[in-house]
C-alpha cells in the first residue's frame, strides 16, 4: 500500500513539474500580444469588421488558466477610424477549469464580459447596419469550426488522440453592457443599458438557470417629438430555466418570469405601469422564425390619475404561437379577469405583424356591471336610472387593424336588452358603422334624470336637456360630428324615450363632411305611425336643423294620457305632415329659431266632460227665454277638427283652426310662442245650416257667433286657459239688435208702401204707382 502511495505522490509530483515548466515555458518564452495581428485578420476575414484591440492581451494560470482581453472595439467595413465603433467592450476573459485538463478535458470555468456596446443603425430605406455582417458570417459559416485554429495549436479535439472538450460552463456573465438602437424610418431611438446577464451550469444538453436585467429607454427622433409622444423607459428583470436544444435548433425556455416597470421618460418612478408575465414554456425557434409559448399569465398593476390612488390588477392568461417568417401570431385560449366581476375570454389572430398589424378573432365578455369602470376611468354619466348599464355583455367575432375595429355577429346584452348585428369604428372617432336588430331599449334609464319634484313629460324633457346640453356642452357634439363619417341602421322591437313608447322602429342616419341625414325613421306609436327625415349641417355655426315629421293615425286620447296623470280631454285620430327648420345647440336656441310649416287633422275626435252642442242649445235657448228639455251626452264628438300653422322666429301662428261639430261650427284663430310657451287663441262657435242636428235654434241666431277667449302660458292650470268672451258676445248681440230693428223698420216701410201704391192706383189708374215705388225705393238704397 506504503509503495502504491509512494508511486502515485511521485506522480503527481511530476505532473506538477511538467505543469510548472509549461507555465514557465509560456510565460518565458510566448508572448500574448503576438496573437494580435492573428485575431485582427481572422476576424476581418470572416466577418469584415475592422478590429482594434487597444488593451493588453494577458494570461492567467492560477487559480484558473484564462486568457482576457482590454478594450476592443470593431468597425463596419463602411465605417471611418473616427466614427463610433460597431462593437466595442471594456473586459473579456475565458477560463478553463484544472482538474478535467488533469483527466484529458477541456472545461470553459467561465466567461466574463465587461463594458459591452453595440451600436445599430436602420437608415430611411429601413436597411440596418448589422444585416452585411450577418450575410457575411453566413457565407464563411462553414469554415467558422477552424477560425482560431491555427496550425501549431496541437492535434484537433475531433482526434482520438486529443483532448475532450466538454461544453458545461460553471459561468457566464455580462456586465453593464449597452445596446443603442436608431431608427431613420421610423424616427425612434431605443437604448438597452445596464445589461447584466448571469447563467451557471451552462450546458447544451441540460436545463440552467439564467438572470437578466436591464433598463430600456425609448425615445422619439426630434422630428416626432411633441406634447403626447414622449419617451418611455423600462426596467426589465428576467429569470427562467434554458435548456439550448443545440440539435434541434430549439430554445427551451421554462418557469418564466419577466417583471417589467415601464414609466415615461422624466417622470416619477413610482407612477411606473407594473407587469409581469410567467410562462411554463417558451419555445424558440430562431432558424425556423417560431415562438411557442404554453401556460402563459400576464399579471398587470396599472397606476393613472384617472383610476384613483389604487392600483388596477388585471391577469390575462394564454398561449401563443408566432410565426416570424409568416408573420402573424397567434393567442389562444385567452382569459382576461380584473376586479367587479370582469371575465372575458377568446382567441385572436395577428397578421402582417411587422408591417400593418391586423387581428381577427372571437371575444366573450360575461355579463357585469359598467358602472363602476365608467366610474374609475371617470367616465359615468348621469343617468336617470341608478341601474343602467348594469348589466352588459356580448359576443362577437372581433377584426380591424390599430386604426379601427369591427365586430360582427355582435350579440349584445343591455339591461334586459339583446342587440344583434354590427359594429364598428376608427379608434379616432371620425367613422362609426352601426347595423343593429334588438328587442328594447328604454333610452330613459340613460338619459340625465329631471331634477327636483317628478314633473310632465314636456317639463322633464327640458330639464333632461339642459342637463345634457351643460354636461356636454350642447345638444350635440358638433366638433366631433364635424369630423365623424357615420352610416347607422338600428332597428327596435320597443323603444322608451320621454315615458313614450315606439313600437318596430327602425330609424337610418348617414352623414360625412359634416352634413348628417336623418334618412328615415319609422314607428307605431299609439296605435297609429310615425315618420320623419331631416338633416344636421355641423359646417356652420350655428348649427342648422331641418326636419319633415310625418303623423297618421295616431290615437290622440292615448298620447294625452301617458303625457299627465289627468284623463285626456281629447280623443281622436291625430294626422299632420310639416316641415320644421332652425338653428342652434342648444333647446332654448332651437325654439327662439323655428321655422316652417305644421299641418294638423283630428278624425273620429271627442272631447271629454263637455258637451258643446249642449252648452250652445242651452245659451241659444236662454236667448229665447226658453230652457231646453233634451237629454245632453257628456261627451262632445266632432265630426273633424283642423289647422295649419306658420311658424316662425318661434313663434307658431294659425287663421284657419277648425272644429265641426254635428250642426255647429268652431273657428278662430291664434299663437304659440314657443319660447315662453305663452299662448293666445281668439275662437268663435257658431250653429250651421244643419243645426236641426243638435237643437231647434230661432233661425234669427243661427249665424250668431259664441265667441271663447283662450289664454296662458303651457304647464299652467288648464281650467284657467279658457272662458266666455262676454264682451265680444255683448257686440255680436248688439249688432244682431241693430239689424233686427233694421230689417223692421224697412218692413214697416214697405208695408205702407204697398198700401199707398194701391191706393195710387186704384185713382190714377194702373202702373202709376209702380213709378211711384222705384222712386221710394231709390230713396232707401
Amino acid at each position: 500500500m506504503k509503495r502504491i502511495l509512494r508511486t502515485l505522490l511521485a506522480a503527481i509530483g511530476v505532473l506538477g513539474l511538467v505543469v510548472v515548466g509549461a507555465v514557465v515555458f509560456v510565460t518565458t518564452f510566448f508572448d500574448p500580444e503576438d496573437l494580435k495581428p492573428r485575431l485582427v485578420e481572422v476576424v476581418r476575414e470572416h466577418s469584415g469588421l475592422e478590429l482594434d484591440l487597444d488593451g493588453p492581451l494577458a494570461w492567467s494560470f492560477y487559480p484558473r488558466l484564462g486568457v482576457s482581453v482590454e478594450s476592443a472595439q470593431a468597425r463596419l467595413a463602411s465605417q471611418a477610424a473616427d466614427d463610433t465603433p460597431f462593437a466595442a467592450f471594456d473586459h473579456a476573459a475565458v477560463s478553463l477549469a484544472m482538474a478535467p485538463l488533469l483527466r484529458g478535458e477541456i472545461a470553459i470555468d467561465g466567461l466574463t464580459l465587461d463594458g459591452l456596446a453595440l451600436n445599430l443603425e436602420r437608415d430611411a430605406e429601413g436597411r440596418g447596419n448589422w444585416e452585411t455582417l450577418i450575410e457575411r458570417l453566413e457565407e464563411r459559416g462553414e469554415e467558422a469550426e477552424a477560425v482560431l485554429a491555427p496550425a501549431s495549436a496541437g492535434p484537433s479535439p475531433e482526434d482520438a488522440g486529443g483532448l475532450a472538450v466538454a461544453l458545461n460552463i460553471a459561468s457566464v456573465q455580462i456586465r453593464d453592457g449597452q445596446v443603442n438602437y436608431r431608427d431613420a424610418q421610423a424616427g425612434r431611438e431605443l437604448a438597452v443599458e445596464q445589461v447584466d446577464i448571469s447563467g451557471s451550469n451552462v450546458n447544451p444538453d441540460t436545463p440552467f438557470p439564467v438572470t437578466a436585467s436591464l433598463q430600456v429607454a425609448v425615445e422619439n427622433g426630434a422630428e416626432s417629438q411633441g406634447e403626447g409622444d414622449a419617451g418611455m423607459v423600462s426596467q426589465v428583470d428576467l429569470e427562467t430555466k434554458v435548456n439550448l436544444g443545440l440539435a434541434e435548433g430549439r430554445h427551451v425556455l421554462s418557469e418564466l418570469i419577466l417583471d417589467t416597470s415601464t414609466h415615461l421618460a422624466g417622470g416619477d418612478e413610482e407612477d411606473a405601469q407594473e407587469a409581469r408575465l410567467h410562462a411554463k414554456n417558451l419555445v424558440l425557434d430562431l432558424a425556423a422564425g417560431q415562438f411557442k409559448s404554453s401556460g402563459s399569465n400576464l399579471e398587470l398593476n396599472l397606476l393613472h390619475p384617472r383610476l384613483g390612488e389604487k392600483r388596477l390588477p388585471l391577469t390575462l392568461a394564454f398561449q401563443l404561437d408566432a410565426d416570424l417568417q409568416q408573420d402573424t401570431v397567434r393567442l389562444r385560449e385567452m382569459e382576461l379577469t380584473g376586479p367587479d366581476g370582469l371575465e372575458a375570454s377568446g382567441n385572436l389572430a395577428i397578421n402582417e405583424l411587422r408591417q400593418a398589424p391586423r387581428y381577427e378573432g372571437q371575444l366573450r365578455l360575461a355579463s357585469l356591471s359598467l358602472r363602476p369602470w365608467l366610474v374609475r376611468f371617470q367616465a359615468m354619466p348621469t343617468t336617470a336610472s341608478n341601474q343602467a348599464l348594469s348589466e352588459v355583455a356580448l359576443a362577437s367575432s372581433v377584426e380591424g387593424d390599430l386604426e379601427s375595429l369591427a365586430l360582427d355577429d355582435l350579440t349584445l346584452s343591455l339591461d334586459g336588452g339583446t342587440f344583434n348585428g354590427h359594429l364598428a369604428g376608427r379608434f379616432d372617432g371620425s367613422r362609426l358603422e352601426a347595423d343593429l336588430k334588438g328587442d328594447s331599449l328604454n333610452l330613459d334609464d340613460y338619459l340625465p334624470p329631471p331634477d327636483g319634484s317628478p314633473k310632465t313629460a314636456s317639463q322633464g324633457a327640458i330639464i333632461q336637456s339642459a342637463v345634457a346640453e351643460e354636461q356636454s356642452g350642447g345638444l350635440v357634439p358638433a366638433e366631433w360630428l364635424g369630423e365623424l363619417d357615420l352610416d347607422a341602421h338600428l332597428v327596435l322591437g320597443q323603444l322608451t324615450l320621454m315615458e313614450q313608447t315606439f313600437e318596430n322602429v327602425e330609424l337610418t342616419l348617414q352623414g360625412s363632411e359634416g352634413r348628417h341625414r336623418l334618412t328615415a325613421f319609422e314607428s307605431d306609436f299609439h296605435d297609429g305611425h310615425l315618420a320623419a327625415s331631416g338633416q344636421l349641417d355641423v359646417r356652420e355655426t350655428p348649427l342648422r336643423w331641418r326636419l319633415a315629421p310625418r303623423v297618421e293615425n295616431v290615437r290622440l286620447g292615448s298620447l294625452l294620457d301617458s303625457l299627465s296623470s289627468e284623463p285626456a280631454p281629447l280623443g281622436g285620430r291625430l294626422q299632420g305632415e310639416g316641415e320644421l327648420e332652425s338653428q342652434g345647440n342648444s333647446m332654448a336656441e332651437i325654439k327662439r329659431a323655428l321655422g316652417g310649416r305644421l299641418a294638423t287633422r283630428v278624425a273620429e275626435g271627442r272631447i271629454a266632460g263637455v258637451n258643446v252642442s249642449e252648452e250652445l242649445c242651452t245659451a241659444a235657448a236662454r236667448l229665447e227665454g226658453e230652457t231646453p228639455s233634451r237629454e245632453w251626452r257628456d261627451d262632445t264628438e266632432f265630426e273633424r277638427a283642423e289647422a295649419s300653422f306658420r311658424i316662425r322666429d318661434g313663434v307658431a301662428e294659425s287663421d284657419d283652426l277648425l272644429v265641426t261639430i254635428p250642426g255647429v261650427a268652431l273657428d278662430g284663430e291664434g299663437q304659440l310662442d314657443l319660447t315662453s310657451e305663452q299662448f293666445d287663441l281668439k275662437a268663435a262657435a257658431r250653429f250651421t245650416d244643419s243645426v236641426d242636428a243638435a237643437c231647434e235654434v230661432n233661425p234669427r241666431i243661427v249665424d250668431v257667433p259664441f265667441p271663447v277667449r283662450c289664454e296662458g302660458q303651457l304647464g299652467g292650470d288648464s281650467g284657467e286657459w279658457c272662458r266666455f268672451d262676454r264682451e265680444a258676445f255683448q257686440d255680436t248681440l248688439a249688432g244682431l239688435l241693430r239689424r233686427e230693428v233694421s230689417e223692421r223698420a224697412d218692413e214697416e216701410v214697405e208695408e205702407r208702401l204697398d198700401d199707398a201704391v194701391k191706393k195710387l192706383d186704384e185713382r190714377l189708374g194702373e202702373g202709376a204707382g209702380s213709378e211711384l215705388r222705384k222712386t221710394f225705393e231709390g230713396l232707401f238704397e
